[in-house]
């Protein structure tokens, strides 16, 4: 009888110590999406046309 009742404190025991293994997991933080609006305001289809159209003329009137 002392042997049965033995085995069940052992069971317990080890069932009682791999239950509580690992601890709690660290908390997870989530952030809401970041939305980037571009200004269209200001902008127009023609502005990169400008920096080059500079850099032909100025080479046109150093070539003369």
């Amino acid at each position: 009888m002392k042997n049965l009742a033995l085995a069940a404190a052992a069971a317990l025991a080890i069932t009682a110590t791999t239950a509580t293994a690992g601890g709690m997991s660290q908390p997870v933080m989530e952030m809401d999406p970041v939305v980037i609006m571009e200004d269209q305001s200001g902008s127009s289809s023609s502005a990169g046309l400008i920096i080059p159209l500079i850099l032909i003329a100025l080479i046109a009137a150093a070539a003369t």
